[in-house]
């Protein structure tokens, strides 16, 4: 077993409690940030002389050894070491003795442990960042192309008003653009390096604990030794933005799956994103929104069990937190691998635009429009909305739209009806009178379009 402690002990460890409290089997994912920060802690000892030119460079070949041959496959980890910093120290002993061990001065596994998880987590950051970039890049082209695709507008699952297909996806575009300000809000808040604090207290060397974070690429250093050391704060907010991101993806999902149905019929899913059915041959089932719907729940756990698992702990380090790697590595793979599937779905499913406007149509999105034709020719709204209800019913009663309704039903219900009610209830103008900031309008749309794509040029 190699161990970083066990001079005060008398007998060796039990192998269950070995196992139990054995951390190599996960915390070996972060090997290159753990070597990364021992090389930086070792150019600072150098800088401090409390190495000499010589260790420095004994240990530094050592560690870069370590790492091309852990890369390259021609060194494993494995479960004799109890942990990821045991194995490096371990085999940095074995390659260049004596100076090895001054690896560990000024610093002890809590601080260090702290560093790699840091180090981890800001890398897996900047990588899920580019993945929703990804996914932004293939809504903005959506957008780009569905300026006019008419479509119904939902509230409570039921038809509203005609939106396009460009102002739906845009709603979305919006989603994951926040959830990219909160991955670089947390990222910041984030970028303070834990190293040299020590166990809780510091230490006597005579450390220079700011061109340690300099040389990690940190803002600073971290102000109190005993938060160093006991803050997992950054992982709970990282999971909760994935958490965010992973419900995003979900109703992004939902309304996929419903498109798809025989019933919706507005995308078809290509067929490298579809399954089919063991026993119906006619079926083409939309696993992978359906999948990344029931993943949500996954990262949804990761959240709540760092929560629980931090909520009793007292300053300052405790073997508990051990527990922040396992889940916050499963949900970052999670949340990396839904972003990558979704986005190859979305980039290559077809929208069906023909059976879109019609469900715009037949669903009395422009019901609206209606009334406020009356309004425009001094009928009181309430008195308008009145009417157009009628109108519903009636079109209902024959089966048919607003758009189709015979001007004399019309007129039967209302005299102030003329034939310019029918361009005035169309999807298209329905649509271009929308010209708010933020509304479906297509010249308002291109100019929303047009910012997003400077925002993806410069962020």
């Amino acid at each position: 077993m190699a161990q970083l402690w066990g001079g005060r002990f008398t007998k060796e460890t039990d192998k269950l409690v070995y196992n139990f409290n054995a951390s190599i089997s996960f915390d070996q994912k972060f090997y290159e940030q753990d070597i990364r920060g021992s090389m930086a802690h070792v150019e600072m000892l150098a800088k401090q002389g409390i190495l000499t030119a010589e260790e420095k460079d004994k240990i530094m070949e050592g560690l870069g050894s370590i790492m091309e041959d852990v890369k390259e496959g021609r060194l494993a980890i494995t479960s004799e070491y109890e942990d990821i910093h045991s194995f490096v120290e371990a085999n940095l002993i074995q390659r260049v003795g004596d100076a090895g061990k001054k690896l560990h001065t000024g610093r002890s596994r809590n601080d260090q442990v702290a560093l790699d998880m840091k180090l981890y987590v800001r890398d897996e950051i900047d990588a899920i960042d580019g993945e929703v970039k990804d996914l932004l890049k293939a809504l903005l082209k959506i957008m780009e192309g569905n300026v006019q695709t008419w479509m119904p507008g939902f509230t409570h699952l039921q038809k509203a008003q005609p939106v396009t297909l460009a102002h739906h996806v845009g709603a979305y575009f919006e989603m994951f653009r926040r959830d990219r300000g909160r991955l670089m809000d947390i990222r910041k808040r984030m970028n303070t390096c834990p190293l040299g604090a020590g166990a809780l207290a510091g230490t006597t060397y005579p450390l220079d604990r700011a061109y340690t974070a300099q040389l990690l690429g940190f803002d600073e250093p971290t102000r109190n030794s005993m938060d160093s050391v006991s803050d997992r704060d950054y992982v709970i907010e990282l999971l909760s933005a994935l958490s965010t991101i992973m419900m995003h993806l979900s109703r992004f999902s939902e309304e996929i799956i419903m498109w798809n149905s025989n019933e919706y019929q507005f995308v078809e899913i290509d067929d490298a994103y579809s399954t089919g059915s063991s026993i119906m041959p006619q079926k083409k089932n939309p696993d992978i929104a359906e999948l990344v719907r029931g993943k949500t729940g996954r990262v949804y756990g990761a959240l709540m069990s760092i929560l629980t698992t931090m909520k009793g702990i007292p300053l300052a380090y405790n073997k508990d937190m051990q527990e922040d790697k396992e889940l916050t590595f499963d949900a970052i793979d999670t949340v990396k691998g839904c972003l990558a599937l979704f986005t190859g779905m979305v980039s290559t499913m077809e929208f069906k635009k023909d059976n879109m406007e019609a469900s715009a149509k037949n669903g009395f999105t422009n019901a609206t429009d209606a009334a406020d034709y009356l309004v425009n020719h001094g009928v009181p709204f309430r008195d308008a909305h009145g009417i157009v209800g009628q109108l519903v019913l009636k079109c209902i009663e024959l089966g048919t739209s607003l758009d189709h309704l015979p001007l004399a039903e019309y007129q039967a219900i209302s005299p102030v009806f003329q034939e310019d009610i029918y361009q005035a209830v169309s999807m298209k103008t329905c649509v271009e009178k929308r010209t708010t900031y933020g509304a479906p309008g297509p010249e308002v749309m291109r100019q929303v379009i047009q910012e997003n794509k400077k925002y993806l040029e410069e962020n």
